[in-house]
C-alpha cells in the first residue's frame, strides 16, 4: 500500500514538472488589461444592470416581506416590534434599485 502511494505521488510530481510551462510577461500588461476592460465594459455593464441587480433586487425584497410578516406575527405575540432588521433590509433594497444609475461613474 505504501509503495504505491508513493509511486502515485512521484508520478504525480513529474507529471506536474513535465506538463507545467513558465508564463512570464513581456511589455505593456496594464495596458492590455485597460484595453479588455475598455471592449468588454458594455457587456459587464448590461449583464449586471439587467440580471444581477434584479435578481438581488428579487431576494431583497422576499427577504424585507418576509421580516414584515414575522414582525407582525411578534407583534401580536409580544406587543412590541423591533424595526432593525426591516429598517436594514429596506435601506439595503433602496441602494440597490438606485444603484446602477451611479454606480459605474464610480467604477
Amino acid at each position: 500500500m505504501k509503495k504505491k502511494t508513493i509511486i502515485a505521488i512521484i508520478t504525480a510530481a513529474i507529471m506536474t514538472a513535465v506538463f507545467s510551462l513558465t508564463a512570464s510577461a513581456s511589455g505593456d500588461v496594464a495596458g492590455a488589461v485597460q484595453g479588455t476592460w475598455d471592449t468588454a465594459r458594455s457587456q459587464v455593464v448590461s449583464v449586471v444592470d439587467n440580471v444581477i441587480f434584479p435578481v438581488i433586487d428579487v431576494i431583497l425584497a422576499i427577504l424585507l416581506f418576509v421580516k414584515l410578516g414575522t414582525l407582525y406575527m411578534d407583534y401580536r405575540k409580544h406587543g412590541q416590534i423591533e424595526w432593525t432588521g426591516a429598517a436594514i433590509l429596506f435601506g439595503c433594497l433602496i441602494f440597490t434599485l438606485t444603484a446602477p444609475l451611479y454606480i459605474w461613474t464610480i467604477i
